[in-house]
């Protein structure tokens, strides 16, 4: 059923153990250190258990989607499989449902979930356009070169009437860390080593992750004129919704709920407000295209 919406015109792309794999023209340092991130085994499974799968996030995606029965949805930068994985008991059965990544391992992973998985550049994704009902980004723009032309890549996708949902991504106003904020953010990297907390459990998987992330810097981000600017001239309707990653379903009504205490301190000592919106950590972006 894929091929219909994959235009099979270059001869480097491959079917491989039922992994479509795409030529990634722009194999940049970024991409490469996703690819390594996610498709070792041992760090994709912690990603793959710690992270996504509480139950705020599922309730607030699933607030957003409601069902995706009989539908057809792309989830971009699908990593191992956490977004499926954590709503496919609450939100029905896909008709089809495409996982894209540039980590083989991670894409063989979420295989076993479910996915019809694709080997490809998000910034230059194999699709017709219009296609999809649903296009999910998750924890995808900022570990991309190029935010803005992914974003408008997913929108791409996107068919009239049909949603494209974006979440965890820094937002920029919240990380303008400086003077004892920096430091303060900054030392959390050793701490965090020392507690071998998840992601950073030895120095190599923390280089590495840390390389994947490659705008989820201080003073890096998105921001809502990224969203806006791309989107509605392609015939959007822009929803964001900022959140510090502490409510559920309440962050559509306005509840962004309050960030951990390293945060808000980090914050309050580089002169930001936690109170205010534009501290909130995370940007979601709910948008529908119009029919």
């Amino acid at each position: 059923m894929l091929t219909q919406y994959f235009p099979l015109e270059n001869n480097s792309d491959k079917w491989d153990e039922g992994i479509l794999v795409c030529k990634i023209l722009n194999l940049t340092p970024a991409i490469q250190a996703n690819s390594h991130y996610f498709g070792h085994p041992e760090w994709a499974k912690s990603y793959f258990e710690g992270c996504h799968r509480d139950e705020k996030f599922i309730a607030l995606w699933q607030a957003v989607i409601g069902s995706w029965h009989g539908k057809i949805v792309v989830d971009i930068g699908c990593g191992p499989g956490n977004v499926y994985a954590s709503l496919k008991e609450s939100c029905g059965e896909p008709e089809l449902l495409i996982g894209v990544d540039v980590s083989y391992g991670a894409l063989k992973m979420s295989q076993q979930l479910g996915y019809t998985p694709v080997l490809a550049d998000a910034q230059n994704l194999p699709f017709i356009s219009g296609f999809a009902d649903i296009v999910i980004a998750n924890a995808c723009l900022h570990h991309c070169d190029d935010m803005a032309k992914t974003l408008g890549e997913a929108a791409r996708l996107v068919r009239p009437g049909g949603f494209l949902i974006t979440d965890h991504d820094p937002q920029r106003t919240a990380y303008q860390f400086r003077g004892l904020g920096l430091l303060l953010w900054n030392a959390r990297l050793p701490i965090y080593r020392q507690i071998k907390r998840g992601g950073h459990s030895t120095d190599e998987e923390q280089f590495w992750g840390l390389a994947s992330e490659i705008h989820h810097k201080p003073g890096d981000g998105v921001t809502p004129e990224l969203y806006y600017q791309i989107l509605e001239p392609l015939g959007f309707t822009v929803e964001l919704y900022p959140h510090n990653h502490a409510v559920g379903a309440e962050v559509l009504e306005g509840n962004y709920g309050q960030s951990s205490l390293k945060c808000r301190l980090a914050q309050i000592l580089s002169g930001i407000n936690p109170e205010l919106p534009e501290a909130a950590l995370s940007l979601m972006c709910v948008a529908q295209r119009q029919a």
